[in-house]
């Protein structure tokens, strides 16, 4: 199993979702608002959020975990649907998992996403 941690621009979730949605068999998604910076430290971002002295980007990050099968197509569809070619595309993140359990029904591994 893998987890897959994608970073994206704000205005690209639609497009991330739509083609997420046609993958058969995705398990579900978790999506959270987050910001944060990169190697350019926010330097000609478009949009920042003051934090203090410091200016961060807004960012999506998007985590599901998902059969080694069918990581790489997931992330084969992140990519393409997230990618503007321009600073600030962040990054796709797999991450190997050892075990899942789903509370409700005591599921462990492949069976519980």
């Amino acid at each position: 199993m893998k987890e897959i941690k994608a970073i994206i621009k704000p205005f690209k979730l639609e497009n991330v979702l739509t083609e997420l949605h046609k993958i058969e068999g995705l398990p579900g998604i978790t999506v959270s608002d987050i910001r944060g910076f990169g190697k350019s430290k926010g330097k000609n971002a478009e949009e920042t959020i003051s934090e203090g002295l410091h200016e961060l980007i807004p960012k999506i990050k998007i985590e599901l975990v998902v059969t080694n099968e069918m990581a790489d197509n997931v992330v084969n569809v992140i990519q393409k649907a997230a990618h503007t070619g321009n600073l600030g595309d962040v990054k796709i993140y797999v991450i190997d998992v050892k075990k899942v359990v789903r509370i409700r029904t005591n599921e462990i591994g492949e069976n519980a996403i």
